[in-house]
């Protein structure tokens, strides 16, 4: 029997895990290019994952990324990797592409939303001969197959010069493409900031530009609630982008290493907005466009692909 007066140890060792801090879950993420990431790097900046009750670690850090630039097979690429093998819980990749991984892919998982980031992939060229997209016909396009910057090239210039006259030409990662620009190796290539910025600094022009958002790419065991607290703390890193700009540049030049101050960057070329559902209707005109041009099974619906 327990001696008078004390608590006995069960009840005790029970007050004892109320009183202790309670562990946040967890939320691992595999990286994308900053302009990407910004309101996950500010997220962390300001602890607004920590408010959310939240905890959320990079699986691998962006210059981790540097073996995989080239690669042409979607899987083999660093953030697919890590989330193939259960590393990472989710990235986040163009609309097209999300539906892409998820369809190649064989772990599993969902579309939970569309991402913060609105960026635009613009084709800049030095070549004077090459003014507006239709004299683009024929010429190859420096893109990264199955992202944003090939997507966006075929949808530039399908209307423009038909599409048996899109060329296209995977070369890999924003780094290669803009050093093929830089190095005159290529006549046009496709990229999203700090490498628009860039180019035109160094005396580039555009050819034609187009927005988009992303799709965000999460695992089958992101709980509800895990979701919920992550996309708050996004959705507040995205105020506090909005309010000053300028105050974050610099984590969006850094893969550029001094080629760029942050102060050079273009705020024409990229903006932030709250991640909003991934409609239906949406969803199906971005599908059918897919399989249009082959780049789809056919055989995804949105209430199995999309969380609502």
């Amino acid at each position: 029997a327990p001696v008078r007066g004390r608590v006995p140890q069960t009840r005790q060792a029970m007050r004892d895990s109320m009183a202790a801090p309670q562990e946040k879950p967890l939320v691992k993420i595999a990286p994308n290019n900053p302009v990407f990431d910004l309101p996950v790097l500010v997220a962390q900046e300001a602890g607004l994952f920590d408010k959310a009750g939240v905890e959320v670690r990079y699986s691998a850090r962006y210059e981790d990324r540097a073996p995989t630039l080239t690669e042409r097979a979607v899987l083999s690429r660093l953030k697919e990797q890590l989330f193939e093998c259960g590393s990472a819980d989710t990235y986040n990749v163009c609309e097209w592409a999300s539906i892409d991984r998820l369809e190649r892919g064989k772990r599993g998982g969902n579309i939970a939303a569309l991402r913060a980031a609105v960026t635009a992939q613009a084709i800049l060229t030095f070549d004077d001969r090459l003014q507006v997209p239709r004299d683009l016909a024929g010429v190859p396009v420096v893109v990264n197959e199955f992202t944003g910057s090939h997507y966006t090239t075929l949808q530039m210039l399908e209307g423009a010069v038909g599409r048996d006259n899109v060329k296209i030409e995977h070369v890999g990662a924003p780094q290669k493409r803009v050093e093929a620009l830089l190095k005159r190796s290529h006549r046009a290539v496709t990229v999203m900031e700090p490498y628009i910025s860039l180019g035109l600094k160094e005396g580039a022009h555009m050819i034609a530009a187009s927005f988009y958002r992303g799709g965000e790419v999460i695992s089958p065991t992101l709980t509800p609630e895990q979701r919920a607290a992550y996309y708050d703390a996004i959705n507040a890193a995205v105020d506090l982008i909005n309010a000053d700009f300028t105050r974050y540049a610099h984590y969006i030049v850094a893969p550029v290493k001094g080629q760029l101050k942050p102060e050079e960057l273009s705020r024409n070329f990229v903006r932030y907005g709250h991640v909003e559902n991934y409609a239906a209707d949406r969803f199906g005109q971005t599908y059918e466009w897919m399989k249009s041009w082959g780049l789809a099974s056919g055989a995804s619906e949105h209430d199995k692909l999309v969380l609502g």
